[in-house]
């Protein structure tokens, strides 16, 4: 009696992303890079369950922030299982370091944020006694802190293109200051010093100028001044009353002015000339920082 062959084949195999989502389904999936961590939004609309699994492996740890008012999972320790509700701003935190397997009761939506083993290797400079090397494991607990620091990142997320290395550096060393003091216990360095120094603030501004569309890092800045980057991010604000990401576009809009004011050139090659991503971009900032669009302004100026 011969073998009958199966003419539908294996069954298809549903590829999963680096999480362990099953990537052709998700309905988002958003990935920005910063120096770092690595930052994702992950949603998926489907109201059927679905699982998610990732193997063990020395990745560091993950964030992740419920951006949905209402999310349940089953998280699996070998074959003992427990259910999970997560409401808006609710967080999880898992080390790599574990298998990781959860049955998804329907949809979803997360800001998740892998810290890589470099990042302690880096928080070393800024904690008092022993080093830290991982976060406590944390379930379906609210964090209100976590909650706003990824909405503000969302419209990066959603335009990686567009994203400020600047503005990602600092939202993330913000969320790594807030996990190891909340979730590792660790107790920061005090400041050296309220601001930078006179050559320190030239430099760093100096800096800030020099790279087209913003693409210089707080660490590399940092270093330059020879601190970390959180205690530099802390002084430059004391110094300048801004972030390096405020600081920086209020200059380029500040030559955008001079541009509407004195030239007739049209509003997407102002914006090439100041550094924006497109006139869109510049139409964003500006409004934000001056309470017009670029078009209203130059009309109310006489051009």
């Amino acid at each position: 009696m011969s073998a009958q062959t199966n003419s539908k084949g294996p069954p298809a195999v549903v590829a999963s992303d680096s999480l362990g989502c099953h990537q052709s389904k998700l309905s988002t999936s958003q990935e920005l890079r910063g120096s770092a961590m690595t930052f994702y939004r992950k949603r998926l609309d489907d109201r059927a369950m679905s699982q998610v699994m990732t193997p063990a492996s020395g990745r560091g740890f993950l964030l992740g922030v419920s951006m949905s008012t209402r999310h349940r999972r089953s998280i699996f320790r070998g074959r003992q299982g427990a259910a999970h509700d997560f409401g808006r701003g609710a967080i999880y935190i898992r080390d790599f370091a574990d298998d990781y397997r959860a049955d998804i009761h329907g949809s979803f939506d997360f800001t998740l944020v892998e810290l890589p083993p470099a990042f302690f290797e880096r928080a070393a400079e800024e904690v008092r006694g022993a080093p830290v090397t991982g976060l406590a494991t944390v379930v379906a607990q609210h964090d209100p802190v976590l909650e706003h620091l990824v909405h503000a990142l969302a419209p990066a997320l959603a335009r990686p293109e567009e994203a400020c290395s600047l503005f990602v550096d600092q939202l993330g060393i913000v969320i790594g200051t807030h996990l190891l003091q909340r979730y590792a216990g660790a107790q920061l360095a005090p400041p050296r010093t309220a601001a930078l120094s006179r050559l320190h603030e030239e430099r760093a501004k100096q800096l800030l100028l020099s790279k087209v569309k913003g693409n210089v890092s707080i660490p590399e800045i940092a270093r330059e001044c020879n601190m970390s980057a959180s205690y530099f991010l802390r002084a430059f604000k004391e110094t300048t009353g801004q972030t390096p990401h405020q600081w920086l576009m209020a200059q380029r809009v500040e030559r955008a002015r001079e541009f509407l004011s004195n030239t007739e050139l049209p509003l997407a090659e102002i914006a090439v000339a100041c550094n924006f991503y497109d006139q869109s971009h510049f139409s964003r900032v500006f409004s934000q920082l001056v309470g017009s669009s670029p078009g209203s302004w130059r009309r109310r100026s006489g051009r």
